[in-house]
């Protein structure tokens, strides 16, 4: 019989990717800024992404929510894989580690621009079971504090998947698109506990963490000499 890897019943699912994608200025590599969730409410509780049986699929808002929580975190698993390839690639002492790293990437990249489409295709609405909302990012309302204007709006419309021009390296150099973030620092270890902060691991051993942890701290610590 085969052990269960990961868990999609209870899962806290951090949106604040959409927000940083979105951001004209800031970068968590430059600006260490807290972005805003885009579905507040998969960030402040824990919900399913399948359905666990057959009465999930009634009434047709619950199943929607649950369809609705599936599609903003593949996108988030995703955008977190993008960045931690182009980190660890910048510390990888093997070529073929390199070649892996740099090959894999982009998919995650092509994944994550396509999953977050299909995000933004998600409607609208609560689910009368547990309160979870997901709200219309197209209303130029923030889910997050109710306020409004032209700023807002280009922060939280659906249609803008292509990462906008931030701050790169320092902020006195012109901004481009970029992949952030992608500082090196903790970077296997930080996506360890992100993902187990999502509740994906709910379940798992303690010698799963320990190992996990373990394979997280080594990467950490490769380090690529370069000639100067």
């Amino acid at each position: 019989m085969g052990t269960k890897l990961t868990n999609l019943m209870q899962l806290t699912v951090d949106t604040s990717w959409w927000t940083r994608y979105r951001s004209k200025t800031n970068n968590p590599d430059v600006d260490p800024i807290v972005f805003e969730q885009a579905v507040p409410n998969l960030h402040n509780g824990k919900f399913t992404a399948i359905p666990r049986t057959d009465d999930d699929l009634y009434p047709e808002e619950h199943i929607q929510a649950i369809a609705n929580t599936a599609a903003f975190q593949i996108p988030t698993v995703e955008q977190g894989g993008g960045s931690l390839r182009a980190a660890l690639a910048q510390r990888a002492t093997d070529v073929e580690v390199l070649r892996l790293l740099i090959s894999m990437g982009p998919v995650e990249i092509m994944h994550f621009q396509t999953f977050s489409d299909k995000a933004g295709h998600a409607p609208p609405l609560t689910d009368p079971t547990n309160g979870l909302t997901f709200p219309d990012l197209n209303s130029g309302r923030d889910p997050n504090n109710g306020s409004t204007g032209d700023a807002v709006r280009q922060m939280f419309q659906t249609n803008l998947i292509m990462p906008e021009p931030c701050h790169f390296i320092n902020t006195n150099l012109p901004v481009c698109s970029v992949i952030r973030p992608t500082k090196t620092t903790g970077a296997a270890t930080g996506a360890v506990k992100f993902l187990t902060a999502m509740g994906l691991f709910i379940g798992l051993s303690p010698e799963f963490f320990t190992y996990l942890m373990g394979l997280a701290t080594a990467a950490d610590a490769d380090a690529a000499q370069r000639e100067v």
